[in-house]
């Protein structure tokens, strides 16, 4: 049986973000940041040529919709994902919500795209998320929603234990299998738990580990078969827990980076040491792109000529 996994390269334009969430060891305040220059980005595609990385994760902090450099802000991750494609990358965003036309303009550059629901729970709006307009339900539904319409293959998914209820995985993991229902554009669902870092100021606990196997039962039960469980292995502590969450359904691990800039306390294992676990219990890790086959006749021919570009340089066509 695969397990499936991307190997990936991330990329940050900025770090500052607008949204201010108390779990948060990413973002840094708004005009304090330098972001990222192309020739900086070029430097880094230039190392990374030959190292069998082929996803170029673009995950941003947020320029407030309404501020004068936001326009700027979009310009720079547009043309770092053109630039990515240009050095035979696949780019996958991840910048937070974007007006349509943003989106729209962004698809053309990307294979695929991201945002985390993380809960709909609106207990969290007084809470972890008082200070992040951006974290708003309905906005990221809207955001689910729109990705369908414009057919771009997208993955979403779950934070757990930021103070959401336990009856919210429910509610949230029914919200994404119903718009799945209309578009059928959602390729992966995250099942993120919340790790606290040194960074944040968020006073809870995290989440109780040992009840990740049964949320991914959960998530297994409610959504489509076509949509795959991702749970990011850096941040599930044993080896034995890990494996029970493949028995419970879990079939990606994500991007297996040099660095998980989101949650920078944690670290990958190497690929060698996750390959023996893995093989230890009857499980292949394999390679895969950041779009799933089943998606990639929604994308541009130009966009399928990159993907294919992929395919052929690495000798076979990945899951």
């Amino acid at each position: 049986m695969q397990i499936t996994y991307s190997p990936a390269y991330t990329i940050v334009p900025t770090y500052e973000c607008f949204n201010l969430c108390s779990y948060c060891n990413f973002r840094v305040d708004p005009k304090h940041d330098t972001w990222m220059t192309i020739d900086r980005a070029t430097q880094i595609l230039t190392d990374l040529q030959g190292t069998g990385i082929c996803e170029i994760l673009i995950l941003s902090g947020e320029v407030h919709p309404q501020s004068s450099r936001r326009q700027a802000w979009f310009d720079r991750i547009y043309n770092l994902c053109q630039l990515a494609l240009d050095f035979g990358f696949l780019p996958h965003s991840n910048v937070g919500p974007l007006s349509y036309s943003e989106m729209e303009k962004l698809a053309q550059v990307n294979v695929s795209m991201g945002l985390m629901l993380e809960s709909l729970d609106p207990a969290l709006q007084a809470g972890v998320h008082r200070h992040a307009p951006s974290k708003v339900p309905a906005i990221r539904l809207e955001q689910l929603d729109w990705a369908g319409e414009l057919k771009i293959p997208f993955t979403t998914g779950l934070l757990l234990g930021i103070g959401e209820s336990e009856r919210d995985w429910e509610t949230s993991l029914q919200s994404i299998a119903n718009i799945h229902a209309q578009w059928g554009h959602i390729q992966e669902v995250i099942l993120q738990p919340y790790s606290p870092g040194s960074q944040e100021s968020f006073a809870g606990l995290g989440f109780e580990i040992v009840k990740l196997p049964s949320v991914i039962e959960l998530a297994r039960q409610i959504l489509p078969v076509d949509i795959t469980i991702q749970i990011p292995p850096n941040l599930i502590p044993s080896p034995d827990l890990l494996l029970a969450c493949l028995t419970a359904g879990a079939r990606d691990l994500g991007g297996i980076v040099p660095k998980d800039e989101v949650n920078p306390d944690y670290h990958h294992l190497q690929l060698s040491e996750l390959t023996k676990l893995l093989a230890s219990a009857g499980w292949e890790l394999s390679p895969r792109l950041p779009v799933y086959p089943a998606h990639e006749q929604d994308l541009s021919k130009l966009l399928q000529a990159h993907i294919q570009a992929n395919h052929d340089a690495s000798g076979t066509k990945l899951s």
